[in-house]
């Protein structure tokens, strides 16, 4: 179905692994349309109630985009990849109602950064490393990185990585707030996985709704505590609430059908 993606449906996760460790993973306009597909997949296809993304191999999870592809673009070109990126990929991501979380196991640098951050959270291995590393191309971040990184670690450090191009290992970037969990490199598929299973037996609805919620603090066209607000209500008209606060008064299990 695809030829730079793998990808494997289980217990409703479906794992996407971008597949081209002997290009530690760059993203190219394949990569990209691909993507971008997949997501749509995740979000259309009701068997999906979360997703990984993650990347082949034990090097790299993307160690940035393929450079080859800019040397030929004008300041049109340039600005219409980054919003063509943007679009496909990196913003429907964040906008997905369904978890979709990166499990970084290596390089995760300039787009590769920028993709671990557009999703809903974060787990790495030992051996990850993230970074921004655009100055060094007389570039920035076009998808995003300079305003996802600052939303995450905050403004004074965000500005460091940015211009500075340092990369942090995985346990500084937990420190930071860039990634939740740092795990061993065999054990980030199951230790995410585990987090999903968990998310997965949740209200699907609400999941949703949560996602909205907190993406709208960082909309300065939304006022996140009206979002809030009209979510709240709205949870109120679902089979799943009805089922969610019966099954507590009931003190059973609930039983959630994304209604």
């Amino acid at each position: 179905m695809y030829n730079t993606l793998i990808t494997d449906l289980e217990n409703g996760i479906l794992t996407i692994t971008i597949n081209r460790p002997d290009k530690l993973n760059a993203l190219n306009k394949t990569v990209i349309e691909e993507l971008s597909n997949a997501i749509d997949e995740v979000i259309n296809n009701p068997e999906i109630r979360s997703a990984i993304i993650t990347g082949a191999g034990p090097k790299a999870f993307v160690a940035g985009a393929d450079i080859t592809e800019f040397l030929t673009l004008d300041a049109a070109g340039g600005k219409a990849l980054a919003q063509k990126g943007q679009d496909m990929v990196f913003t429907k991501i964040e906008n997905a109602p369904k978890p979709i979380v990166a499990a970084v196991n290596g390089f995760a640098l300039g787009g590769g950064c920028e993709l671990a951050m557009a999703c809903h959270f974060r787990l790495a291995s030992e051996n990850a490393k993230f970074g921004q590393p655009e100055v060094n191309l007389g570039l920035i971040p076009g998808y995003g990185g300079t305003q996802r990184l600052v939303h995450l670690i905050g403004k004074g450090k965000a500005m460091e990585l940015l211009m500075s191009a340092h990369m942090i290992d995985a346990n500084e970037a937990k420190q930071l707030g860039l990634v939740n969990y740092v795990t061993t490199s065999e054990t980030l598929l199951d230790h995410t996985k585990k987090i999903l299973e968990i998310i997965n037996s949740k209200a699907p609805l609400a999941v949703a709704a949560c996602i909205k919620s907190v993406n709208a603090v960082f909309d300065e066209t939304k006022n996140g505590y009206q979002t809030e607000i009209d979510a709240f209500g709205e949870c109120f008209v679902t089979e799943d609430m009805k089922e969610g606060t019966t099954a507590f008064l009931e003190k059973r299990k609930a039983e959630f059908k994304g209604k």
